[in-house]
């Protein structure tokens, strides 16, 4: 059983009763879930998983007002609760730490994403890394009585700006371009196979990166990606060229990254992001910038986003 499995389980044999009981003016202003860092957060936890910074639990979204009302009598709670239930936990590494408990939705937000909320500007959606958008919107809620919680995540999910996303879709087209259609085979032919390497690590960065966006999806950290990747209904088939390219022999790159760029493509001009013929991405990238309605965004270099 996966972590957020056995975590939502948890919350309604022990959490709900306890809240129930012991806390029962408190429900009504809390969320609970389990999101944020860690494979468990993704669904992507194993048993390899388990040997660090892995607990079972659940943590507790309150307002400011609520936490200072109920948050140290409700985190003494959980605390006692989640020792009886992890008491043959793995250890814990320096960069790791836990959400489990009470925790402010103000703080969630911003310690993923740098903002106390759902993003207001155009600036802001397009400079948050797209992993932080990911980490602030993935696992689950188990319950929110209040509903605030779950409002920031809808918005961060549904609500990025069209032209933002233009925008990523650009940078990430030029991005394709430059590294595995030029750069990759000039690298190759001056004999800089280390280049070459890079180069395509730079494509396939930027190619997972444009698929998601082109599912309406945030790609997470990148040790996580392609386990992401199978999962999207458009291009998850993808996911096994773009490991060859990485893992493969490099006669075979070459032919591989034209025939995803070709898919692409097709998907491109079918959805009127471009309407032009040329097998090179770069023309691709400023037709679709010329599709972005608002002026500041769209005289914003091409590579930028």
């Amino acid at each position: 059983m996966r972590g957020i499995e056995e975590s939502k389980r948890f919350f309604r044999e022990k959490g709900v009763p306890l809240l129930l009981e012991s806390f029962p003016d408190a429900l009504p202003h809390i969320a609970a879930g389990m999101a944020g860092r860690g494979s468990e957060c993704f669904g992507f936890d194993d048993e390899i998983s388990r040997d660090h910074d892995f607990r079972i639990g659940f943590t507790l979204w309150l307002s400011y007002e609520s936490e200072r009302e109920y948050g140290f009598k409700l985190q003494r709670a959980c605390d006692k609760l989640f020792k009886e239930v992890n008491s043959n936990s793995g250890k814990e590494s320096k960069l790791g730490y836990s959400e489990l408990g009470v925790v402010c939705i103000e703080d969630f937000f911003r310690r993923h994403t740098g903002l106390p909320g759902a993003p207001r500007t155009w600036q802001e959606w397009l400079y948050t890394p797209e992993y932080a958008f990911a980490e602030a919107v993935n696992g689950e809620v188990f319950m929110d009585n209040e509903g605030t919680f779950s409002r920031i995540r809808s918005v961060i999910l549904y609500d990025m700006p069209e032209d933002v996303r233009l925008k990523k879709i650009a940078a990430r087209l030029i991005s394709m371009a430059q590294s595995g259609q030029y750069n990759f085979e000039r690298c190759l032919r001056h004999g800089e196979k280390g280049a070459a390497a890079m180069a395509l690590f730079e494509f396939v960065k930027s190619a997972v990166s444009l698929i998601f966006l082109l599912n309406f999806r945030f790609a997470p950290y990148y040790k996580w990606q392609f386990r992401a990747l199978k999962e999207l209904s458009l291009f998850g088939e993808l996911c096994e060229p773009l490991q060859i390219l990485l893992t493969g022999a490099d006669r075979e790159k070459e032919s591989t990254v034209g025939e995803i760029c070709g898919k692409i493509l097709g998907h491109l001009r079918e959805n009127g992001l471009t309407s032009g013929s040329d097998a090179y991405l770069e023309p691709h990238a400023f037709e679709v910038m010329k599709r972005i309605r608002s002026p500041r965004l769209r005289e914003l270099h091409v590579m930028e986003g």
